[in-house]
């Protein structure tokens, strides 16, 4: 018996137990669903993860400061040891012409007084009728690259870049106002009086200046750009940091007159992080990074990938039981016709190949249905997690057509549909004619 005529009895076989068959198939694509569409989103996942840390981004930042690290770690040119150091445009260009550097982004904290109304939208503190006054910082940066920044929006949006009448106030913020992060929605859209202090001597008089700007509550972060209860544009921070400077009583406001209070510079991947660092640390600034947390965060999403693929064999491996006893069931019924075939001459491997080829073709089928359905249900999931991720000003997941992941898939089914069919198959070729015929 050749393997076309194998093909075409299994294919006859197929056909007169449809019913049967279309089970089967939808057991085994199903299973291949599961398989290809959790492998696929934990792929695109760690996919994501390593974008960020192999191209740049939050993941593969360092926080530049302007206190010198260490006496044997600055230059020539530098000032005394464990004096802090400046950091204005020469330090960034000199930074971001470090190698392996792909981006610099500055930060300004500037003190700030900010009122907030009489009363806040689900404010658990007491206002006693009068409007809370805070004595606090504002944090500026360049929001028009918020991909590379270590902030993620809890509720709205991030401030407008160019917008002087924007901000958004930070989870500290919530704490010192007794909103809960549940709650976070209800400030968006609250107005603040934010005002830049001054502070001007002259001889043993003092004066306390401010100037005052109403702001609009438009979003609400968590970020780690630097202390501070708002974040605004870094022109806005840096325009009241000049109002600031221009008094001469600078300590009595804890005021360091470096242009830049900080940096935030992104390495090309978490493999240059470490150079990166150093390089920086010789020009003479202190610097931090969460290089040892990306690791830790790698080792996690490899163990997810683990575990989401064994969920999805041990789909496979049921699906797999049912082929084998679809195919038991199938030796049983067809006992006779195996009969015919021997009695006309088919050897044992010829019966054994008519149902492996069975049992094969049930499998490849439910497996490329299962690994095209696999793929469509991740993209479902995929454009949910988009949704949140556009939310929060984050880079979307890509899902892409992984065509080696399906065929594998695919591919996987088969070998199992095999396996499973290689019992029925045995037990089939080794049935004596007679028996199969019905004779004693």
């Amino acid at each position: 018996m050749s393997w076309r005529d194998a093909i075409v009895l299994a294919r006859r076989s197929v056909g007169r137990r449809g019913g049967r068959a279309v089970l089967t198939v939808l057991a085994v694509a199903l299973a291949a669903a599961l398989l290809s569409s959790l492998l696929i989103a934990a792929g695109a996942a760690k996919e994501r993860a390593l974008d960020q840390v192999s191209s740049g981004g939050p993941l593969a930042g360092i926080k530049v400061d302007a206190a010198a690290p260490d006496a044997s770690a600055l230059e020539s040119d530098s000032p005394r040891p464990g004096a802090p150091r400046l950091i204005d445009e020469r330090a960034v260009a000199r930074i971001k012409a470090l190698p392996d550097v792909t981006s610099v982004l500055p930060v300004v904290v500037t003190p700030t007084i900010i009122v907030t109304p009489k009363k806040l939208p689900a404010a658990a503190h007491a206002t006693h009728g009068n409007d809370q006054r805070y004595f606090e910082s504002t944090i500026g940066t360049d929001l028009s690259h918020s991909g590379d920044l270590p902030l993620s929006v809890l509720a709205g949006r991030l401030p407008t870049e160019g917008s002087v009448n924007e901000a958004a106030v930070t989870d500290e913020f919530l704490r010192r106002v007794g909103v809960t992060n549940a709650d976070a929605k209800a400030l968006v859209g609250v107005e603040l009086m934010v005002g830049a202090p001054r502070v001007v001597t002259s001889g043993t008089e003092r004066r306390f200046r401010a100037r005052w700007t109403r702001v609009q509550v438009v979003g609400v972060v968590s970020q780690e750009a630097g202390d501070g209860l708002l974040l605004v544009p870094l022109d806005t921070a840096r325009t009241a940091r000049a109002w600031t400077l221009a008094g001469n009583a600078l300590d009595d406001l804890g005021v360091n007159p470096s242009p830049y209070t900080a940096l935030l510079v992104v390495a090309k991947g978490l493999s240059h992080v470490s150079d990166v660092r150093a390089e920086i640390n010789r020009v003479g600034y202190s610097t931090s990074a969460p290089e040892m947390l990306i690791t830790q965060v790698l080792r996690y999403l490899h163990v997810v990938e683990i575990v989401l693929a064994g969920i999805g064999l041990i789909g496979l491996t049921i699906a797999a039981l049912g082929i084998s006893n679809a195919m038991l069931s199938a030796v049983r019924e067809r006992r006779r016709e195996i009969g015919v075939l021997k009695a006309v001459g088919a050897a044992d491997r010829d019966v054994r190949r008519v149902f492996l080829v069975e049992a094969g073709t049930l499998g490849f089928v439910g497996g490329l249905i299962g690994a095209a359905l696999g793929w469509g249900v991740a993209r479902v999931l995929a454009a949910v997690v988009n949704k949140y991720l556009s939310s929060q000003n984050l880079r979307t997941v890509n899902v892409g057509v992984p065509f080696a992941l399906l065929t594998l898939v695919a591919a996987g089914a088969t070998v199992l549909a095999l396996a499973a069919g290689t019992l029925p198959a045995q037990r089939a070729a080794r049935l004596p004619a007679r028996q199969a015929m019905g004779e004693e």
